[in-house]
């Protein structure tokens, strides 16, 4: 019985111009890739990251990170203050409990 009639498939090798094909590109890709980091940094730099310090860019990021930050302070006090409520409402439920077992004592001993 043969190999390739068994189910075992060889593996044959990749012709000649595949492989000139592949090296093409990974020669192409390394090229653009030099290109790009070879460039001058201006060339690659937004207003923002080049140092435009009066740019509406800037502007604009500055407002956005403090209205990131209102944000995030605002939620962390909406959580204390809703455990803050929490804890008060518990306290309130432990002291009408309370307040309930006392008054059944009390009846208890009066009647008794």
């Amino acid at each position: 019985m043969r190999r390739a009639e068994a189910g075992v498939a060889r593996s044959r090798p990749a012709p000649a111009s595949r492989v000139a094909a592949a090296a093409r590109v990974a020669r192409a890709a390394a090229l653009a890739l030099t290109a790009l980091l070879c460039a001058p940094s201006p060339a690659r730099a937004c207003a923002a990251c080049f140092g435009a310090e009066d740019s509406p860019m800037i502007d604009g990021a500055r407002v956005g990170a403090w209205v990131l930050i209102g944000v995030t302070v605002a939620m962390q006090a909406a959580f204390v203050f809703f455990f803050l409520y929490l804890r008060r409402r518990a306290r309130r439920a432990r002291s009408l409990e309370l307040d309930g077992e006392w008054a059944e004592l009390q009846r208890k001993t009066r009647y008794s």
